[in-house]
């Protein structure tokens, strides 16, 4: 099984590089492998920061199974009232229990049961409850319902701090299939196998605006960490990039065998694998 995992899609420039780049992936490799199932973190589609019903359709279209998002989930007043329709647009699971919408999914791709779970990191981020608990307890549910357990589990953890993601990683390696970061918008080149099995990421990456910090316009940015001047960050226009990693399992045994990471920009414009 192949599964695409795409980074934090940001703005008009993360749609545009997601419409164009799942189908031309898919078609370029349809002779080696079949992407199986499609995941992204959509938490920044809508101007740089949450996702109205609109782009969520958008998203959708383009070929996104299942949207995992962060801390700007509920920054469109949109979000509040389509979120409980749409199961397969997920908020953090350790978010506040009062929250619109679910944090796992459960789906069923080909004859394998497939969890997808979003999670929060704490470290220098809003609060939220633990996300060590929160797992946990899914992870036991997950194991006494047999309707309800999983063959593959996958987590976003949508986490500010390395540190904070790679003890996470560690703490529940051999429990689930892979855990990525999303976030930091920046690619990390850590994608490995932790030694009981787990596929591992520090940060997918940001898949919008190339010539940019973050995905926002860089003169804005330095504005308020050059001068210390309240500066509103727009978000930045121009060339994009798409960052993802492509997740490996093995069909007999539902273990990763590899994360390999695509990142496709004006530099490097090509498709390609990074091992």
């Amino acid at each position: 099984m192949k599964i695409l995992i795409i980074g934090d899609i940001y703005s008009i420039v993360g749609r545009q590089m997601v419409k164009y780049w799942i189908p031309k992936i898919k078609k370029e490799y349809e002779n080696q492998f079949k992407i199986d199932l499609v995941v992204a973190n959509g938490e920044n589609t809508t101007h740089g920061k949450s996702l109205c019903k609109k782009h969520y359709d958008e998203l959708k279209n383009a070929g996104i199974d299942i949207i995992t998002t962060g801390n700007h989930i509920f920054g469109h007043p949109d979000v509040a009232k389509y979120i409980n329709t749409t199961p397969d647009l997920l908020r953090p699971l350790n978010y506040n229990p009062y929250h619109p919408g679910n944090g796992t999914i459960l789906v069923k791709v080909g004859n394998k049961k497939v969890r997808v779970t979003n999670l929060i990191g704490r470290t220098f981020m809003d609060k939220s409850d633990n996300p060590y608990f929160a797992l946990e307890q899914l992870i036991t549910i997950d194991k006494q319902n047999s309707e309800e357990k999983s063959d593959i589990h996958i987590i976003d953890f949508h986490a500010e701090a390395t540190a904070e993601k790679l003890s996470f990683a560690w703490n529940f390696d051999g429990q689930v299939t892979c855990v990525v970061g999303t976030h930091t918008h920046v690619q990390t080149a850590d994608n490995r196998l932790l030694p009981k099995g787990t596929a591992f990421i520090s940060d997918v990456g940001m898949t919008g605006p190339f010539y940019s910090i973050i995905g926002a316009k860089a003169e804005e940015v330095i504005i308020r960490d050059k001068k210390s001047m309240p500066a509103k960050f727009s978000p930045a226009d121009g060339e994009g990039q798409f960052s993802a990693v492509l997740l490996t399992i093995n069909d007999e045994t539902n273990k990763a065998q590899k994360i390999e990471r695509i990142f496709i920009h004006p530099q490097a414009p090509n498709f390609k694998i990074y091992e």
